[in-house]
């Protein structure tokens, strides 16, 4: 015994290089069709989409679908092409709103934005330290409690309806100039919705 592992024959070969051969079926248990390019995918029926790939969406989900008039023409398809705006995330482009729950005409659509931040002014931590370290020193240290701090928070809700839908998001306010930005951004889009 020279080979820790005494083989027969070429057929018991295998390892890097080696072409994968199929095993071989223990007597008594039918045969399994092969129906994948190799074991570990699932089945795939010819033609159809690869794996993963998204289904379409079905009929009916979402929001109410509209249903046209008998005899009237089909609502026009999505114009596509550049987002005008965003805010948050709504966002329009040339005919239409686009929201995560579906597509909104923009025509007839009507905005809405509520503040719901507010923001405190304070004296910060080290400026009190500095006023009493100081204040041991020289009367000077009392100029430091005239430092304010000022801080924004809360959120800013924008709010969008348009043939009998509603979508609303959430805006983080940053500062006190965040309510103003955007309802300039509100400003373009009612303009944009009454063309």
């Amino acid at each position: 015994m020279t080979e820790p592992y005494p083989q027969t024959g070429a057929s018991n070969q295998w390892g890097p290089g080696q072409p994968p051969s199929a095993p071989t079926q223990p007597p008594g248990i039918p045969p399994h069709p092969q129906s994948g390019p190799g074991y570990g995918y699932p089945a795939q029926p010819a033609g159809g989409p690869g794996y993963g790939y998204p289904a379409p969406v079905p009929q009916g989900y979402g929001f109410p679908q509209q249903q046209a008039a008998p005899g009237a023409p089909a609502a026009p398809g999505p114009m596509g092409g550049a987002t005008l705006l965003a805010i948050g995330d709504i966002a329009v482009t040339g005919d239409q709103i686009i929201t995560p729950a579906g597509q909104l005409p923009l025509r007839g659509a009507v905005w809405n934005a509520t503040d719901m931040s507010h923001t405190e002014e304070r004296i910060p931590p080290h400026a009190i330290v500095l006023a009493v370290v100081f204040f041991l020193f020289c009367l000077l240290g009392l100029f430091f409690l005239l430092m304010k701090e000022k801080r924004t928070t809360g959120y800013i809700q924008v709010t969008v309806t348009s043939a009998g839908r509603h979508h609303s998001t959430m805006l983080p306010a940053h500062g006190p100039g965040t309510f103003p930005a955007i309802m300039a951004q509100i400003n373009y889009a009612r303009s944009l919705s009454s063309m």
